[in-house]
């Protein structure tokens, strides 16, 4: 401990007061989401394997948010719009590093094991580069976010499943035998399709690697189009421009420095 830190333990120590433990590493102009809005859902899936990995991703060593203060500013903004409507924005990915864009990259460059088949039902694995995974990442600067919207109060309502990303969601017709990791994630056909308590029906998963995914995908159903059309409309109006392969794929738009970065994803110091 240098003189200073000690003297302001000491200073702390005689004043009866809690010093408050130290943030984490993140780079200047970077926060926790959590610590701007609480609110928003998190169902962070590359820090598990509830992804079309199978496996949690390199450089995801907590699941939590990390965005750029301007990103998570503007979110906010768009979480206030969809509460209005009864609704709450729920986040998938935010900050990507860098060695997570290379293990994506390599993944689609292995040999194809079929576990995850289910988020690219008509497509080959080679075939998801570059349109899909490709070598360079809008997240990686933080200020690009995956989500989709969920009905606040219906917690209690089952889950929905889909047998591939892009099929129809359905009630489950039973337990499937799935692996779980440390966090109770899971990783097959069932537990990548699910739709979660609440969230609204888009028309495929999240990461559905389908021409279903594209944002104006005609073969829709009405009540998916209007979900689809909904989320576009409250980020567009927080500043966020939508990727139109991917319904749940946002980045601000007109924000400065957008230099990638590969610093880990930790967690979230306790207040």
């Amino acid at each position: 401990m240098d003189r200073r830190s000690f003297a302001l333990a000491l200073f702390l120590v005689v004043a009866g007061l809690t010093p408050v433990p130290a943030r984490a590493d993140l780079p200047d102009g970077f926060v926790y989401l959590r610590d701007v809005a609480p609110d928003i859902e998190q169902d962070m899936r590359y820090a598990g394997l509830n992804n079309f990995t199978g496996a949690p991703v390199p450089g995801y060593e907590a699941g939590e948010c990390v965005l750029r203060r301007d990103a998570a500013e503007a979110l906010k903004r768009a979480q206030r719009s969809a509460q209005a409507l009864g609704l709450s924005l729920k986040v998938f990915d935010c900050y990507r590093p860098e060695r997570a864009v290379r293990a994506f990259g390599a993944w689609a460059r292995a040999r194809e094991d079929g576990r995850t088949k289910s988020q690219y039902p008509h497509l080959s694995k080679d075939a998801l580069v570059p349109d899909y995974i490709a070598s360079r990442s809008s997240h990686s600067t933080g200020l690009a976010v995956d989500l989709t919207l969920v009905r606040q109060g219906a917690g209690d309502r089952p889950p929905l499943v889909r047998d591939t990303c892009a099929a129809p969601a359905h009630a489950p017709a039973g337990q499937a035998d799935v692996s779980k990791d440390k966090l109770g994630n899971t990783a097959n056909a069932v537990a990548l399709g699910k739709l979660g308590p609440g969230e609204l029906d888009m028309g495929t998963s999240f990461d559905c690697f389908d021409r279903a995914s594209n944002t104006t995908f005609p073969g829709l159903t009405p009540e998916q189009r209007r979900s689809r059309d909904l989320l576009v409309t409250l980020m567009e109006r927080a500043g966020f421009t939508n990727y139109p392969a991917e319904w749940w794929h946002f980045s601000l738009a007109r924000a400065a420095n957008r230099r990638s970065h590969d610093f880990p994803i930790t967690s979230r110091p306790q207040q």
